[in-house]
């Protein structure tokens, strides 16, 4: 009898398996003729609501049903937790490995005993980038690694070269986004910048600047120190547990 019974199990799970494989082919069909090229879609699922499938898609998250005639924007909170769980997943899907980002290709800068460790990837022209170096300037022990990825513009690229291409390129690239000092005229040295513009891309990064944690999640845009040091708290009270 217990034979029959997990044989029943396994098939049901079979079963389910390949209806659901069934499903999230038809809807990433439906998708694909609806957006073409314009969606890059990375996984599909269930969603917490029944009917409604997740679409994780050129980095955020939408939702649609079985059929794909409807799209959904928007988060799904649980009400009785309060939970923002659309919110819990992005930061799943968008978490990383610290350790495997390619460190090489970045500019690090050093205050106090660099304990604490953000990488973040910005434009030379971007705006909010410029925030966010004025506010690494009143913080203490912290290690940047900066990717440039220009992205705004042809000008971005050429600054980019500039910047990595002078004698030191972490304090060229401090003066150039704190205070505006000229940047030097050597463009034609050997750069990371392709490699960044792909690293970005399987990122998912869309916008300057992004940052990263060791922990693996980030924060896009320019985010606030008061927001920073939080996060840098949260990951020193997880290693000490």
């Amino acid at each position: 009898m217990k034979f029959y019974l997990r044989l029943a199990v396994l098939m049901t799970i079979v079963i389910s398996q390949l209806c659901l494989a069934q499903s999230t082919d038809k809807i990433k069909s439906e998708l694909q003729k609806q957006f073409g090229s314009k969606i890059q879609i990375k996984s599909i699922s269930p969603s917490p609501l029944p009917g409604i499938y997740e679409v994780v898609a050129n980095g955020s998250i939408i939702y649609v049903d079985a059929q794909a005639k409807f799209l959904i924007q928007g988060s799904i909170t649980d009400l009785k937790s309060g939970i923002n769980l659309t919110d819990e997943r992005e930061e799943e899907i968008s978490r990383i490995q610290f350790s495997d980002l390619p460190l090489q290709d970045a500019m690090k800068y050093v205050r106090g005993d660099g304990s604490r460790k953000v990488a973040v990837f910005a434009d030379p022209n971007c705006g909010y980038c410029k925030k966010l170096e004025k506010t690494f300037q009143n913080m203490d022990n912290v290690t940047i690694y900066t990717f440039l990825i220009p992205i705004l513009s042809a000008d971005s690229s050429t600054k980019s070269k500039a910047i990595w291409c002078s004698n030191d390129p972490s304090k060229s690239w401090v003066n150039w986004m704190t205070i505006q000092t000229p940047l030097p005229s050597k463009t034609d040295c050997a750069t990371p910048i392709e490699r960044n513009l792909a690293l970005a891309k399987k990122l998912s990064i869309t916008g300057t600047p992004a940052l990263f944690f060791t922990d693996g999640n980030r924060i896009p845009g320019a985010a606030e120190k008061e927001d920073i040091e939080k996060k840098f708290a949260s990951i020193g009270k997880s290693i000490v547990k």
